[in-house]
């Protein structure tokens, strides 16, 4: 008899698959596979995505499109390989909530204050548990 196992298959060309169910373990393997994938990847969920700057007078400004050299727009690039991980990760009913943010940490910090709480949350849930 064969058993079953309420656990994906433990693929490592595939991102860890997200439900909604045990968000720590997912965002722990989810770290992991990214990191495994490409370093600069995880850079652009943990930091933010890469914005080319230019100078306008005093000011720092983003630049348009047409003023990227190709090396600002393959760093650039790294936030969308970061959400397309993330999003084929989530399972409909989550992706739906997070597919219209635009910054892989946006989202990234979008799922873990919903399925973890803020720091104050978290502070107190390790304050009862004690």
């Amino acid at each position: 008899m064969t058993s079953t196992s309420n656990y994906e298959s433990q693929s490592t060309t595939k991102p860890p698959f997200f439900n909604g169910d045990n968000y720590p373990y997912w965002k722990n393997k989810m770290k992991l596979f990214i990191k495994s994938t490409d370093y600069m990847v995880w850079d652009v969920v943990e930091e933010g995505p890469y914005i080319p700057m230019r100078r306008d007078g005093e000011m720092l400004v983003p630049k348009i499109k047409a003023e990227m050299t190709d090396d600002e727009r393959r760093r650039m690039q790294v936030n969308d390989k970061a959400l397309h991980v993330i999003f084929c990760a989530l399972g409909p009913d989550i992706y739906s909530k997070v597919s219209s943010i635009e910054n892989a940490k946006e989202v990234w910090d979008t799922l873990e204050t919903t399925y973890e709480g803020t720091s104050d949350v978290k502070e107190t849930k390790i304050d009862y548990s004690i």
